[in-house]
């Protein structure tokens, strides 16, 4: 990569990881561009350079549909989409030990009340909906149909339930073992309905 190349993608991971830094520590409402820009050692303008919206820093990273996706992909046969979903996020929960617990945790900390973010949201759950549907098609071989979608929507619904207070509050006072046990056993019974 040329170092002009270089230096842009290191700017903007710069500014991504300044950005997320904040909004986990003390909310996404309560950080402003220009803190983002200070933390990230950019100017505002610079920063818009990069990003179009304040919005637009917290749904850059697309490892969770990536996620799912693949886990269709993969899936063994007999096995259903939901089981392969559900399988996937325990895994990662479990591989990723404390740190991807903290990124539940971060996401509620950090976005989870945010109404600023609440339709921007809502635009990356469709997208997630529309792109599993295709895959779900793409995999039968057929046109996407009603029932695809349904499935989608189903399967967009646990990730979603994940972002929810439901899950905090529901573990709050549990162990950290005990808090991942236990949303583990629900993702497994979600999968399976």
């Amino acid at each position: 990569m040329p170092l002009r190349e270089r230096k842009r993608a290191l700017t903007r991971q710069a500014i991504l990881t300044a950005a997320e830094r904040l909004f986990e520590e003390r909310g996404f409402d309560y950080v402003t561009v220009a803190e983002i820009a200070d933390a990230a050692n950019v100017s505002v303008k610079t920063l818009f350079v990069y990003f179009r919206s304040k919005e637009d820093l917290v749904f850059t990273d697309t490892w969770l549909l990536d996620l799912c996706l693949d886990a269709l992909r993969r899936r063994l046969p007999g096995t259903g989409p939901g089981e392969a979903i559900a399988s996937a996020l325990i895994t990662v929960l479990r591989d990723g030990g404390q740190t991807a617990r903290e990124g539940i945790e971060g996401f509620h900390r950090g976005y989870g009340s945010s109404a600023a973010l609440h339709s921007r949201l809502l635009r990356m759950w469709e997208e997630y909906e529309d792109r599993i549907t295709a895959a779900l098609a793409a995999e039968a071989g057929t046109p996407a149909t009603p029932a695809m979608r349904l499935e989608a929507i189903r399967l967009v619904g646990i990730l979603r339930c994940l972002t929810y207070p439901d899950v905090r509050t529901t573990t709050s006072g549990l162990s950290p073992a005990d808090s991942l046990a236990y949303i583990c056993d629900w993702l497994l019974a979600a999968g399976q309905r």
